[in-house]
């Protein structure tokens, strides 16, 4: 099968379009024939190397698994004998390893049937970012009707799953974003929207109850003293560089309205509460571009650039 492999760290130019091996398909396991892969922060990440801690993590000298991609959506290709009740042409969508690939072996417990009001690429676009959106309202934010919430960083791949989610939770969601992206943070449910380039939201008289922060371009004292009395600052550690996690991390300790960084790891029960959420046409994955698999490293040099609308795809 034709897959994206890992060839080292480094730039884009360490991915290469070659020929592998297809998976064996295991008892507990399913083949899916991808249609569609994400890329999102990690990805990149994993292709750097950097911070060096993420080698420790991921392998060393090369990575392990040394083809990117973590988000999929495809046809179901073959059904291991343990696999429950899923069935060879049946479209999934979940999480896995090396997704850059004609095709992945993935476990029953890692996926769920495609919505049925999204396409394949669509679906693709839904499982990492939209959790992590998920876990930082639901979880750590622990978001309630009524609140006031603030995404910075609205139009990104986070960013425009939270804005949704925080409305789908009764919040009142205010989204900071460039001009350029402005009416699309608007289209997706945001009531408030801030130009950064224009306005800075630490420096305003509105107080929030929760902020979830996927840039962390602005001093954690600097959010918080824009939080009403038991509000919440919560950091996406995916974007905030390694200096900043460490700050946040010390300072959660010692203050009850900063919130700890954190990272989402999928699993099949919040997967299926976004496939609710998707189902009620309260969340739509924003797609920004897509890239054909021999494309991958122009599509990781496009995500390097940091204004990437939504969701960045590969098709297979």
């Amino acid at each position: 099968m034709k897959a994206i492999v890992q060839n080292g760290y480094g730039s884009p130019d360490v991915f290469e379009l070659k020929e592998i091996d297809r998976p064996p398909v295991r008892d507990d396991d399913v083949l899916v024939r991808v249609h569609a892969a994400a890329l999102h922060a990690g990805d990149y990440f994993i292709m750097r190397g950097v911070p060096y801690p993420v080698r420790l993590g991921v392998g060393w000298p090369k990575p392990r698994n040394r083809v990117p991609g973590y988000d999929f959506a495809g046809r179901i290709e073959a059904v291991g004998k343990n696999a429950g009740v899923f069935r060879p042409g049946q479209e999934v969508f979940g999480t896995c390893c090396g997704t850059c690939a004609e095709y992945v072996r993935v476990r029953a417990k890692d996926f769920l049937p495609r919505p049925s009001n999204l396409t394949l690429e669509q679906a693709a676009a839904v499982p990492t970012s939209a959790l992590t959106a998920l876990r930082g309202l639901r979880d750590a934010g622990k978001v309630q009707p009524g609140e006031k919430v603030l995404i910075n960083g609205a139009s990104g791949g986070v960013g425009t799953f939270a804005v949704q989610i925080a409305r789908a939770f009764g919040a009142e969601v205010t989204g900071v974003c460039s001009t350029r992206n402005a009416d699309l943070v608007r289209s997706i449910g945001a009531d408030h929207v801030i130009d950064y380039t224009r306005d800075d939201f630490t420096q305003g008289g509105q107080r929030y109850d929760l902020i979830l922060d996927q840039v962390a371009n602005h001093t954690l004292s600097d959010c918080r003293r824009v939080l009403t009395p038991t509000g919440m600052h919560i950091p996406n550690s995916a974007n905030a560089g390694l200096g900043y996690v460490l700050r946040a991390l010390l300072v959660s300790l010692l203050m009850r309205r900063q919130g700890s960084p954190f990272v989402a790891t999928p699993n099949q029960e919040d997967l299926l509460a976004l496939h609710e959420l998707i189902e009620a046409g309260k969340v739509k994955p924003v797609i920004d571009r897509t890239y054909p698999l021999r494309e991958t490293p122009e599509a990781f040099r496009y995500l390097n650039k940091g204004h990437a609308r939504g969701k960045v795809i590969i098709t297979v």
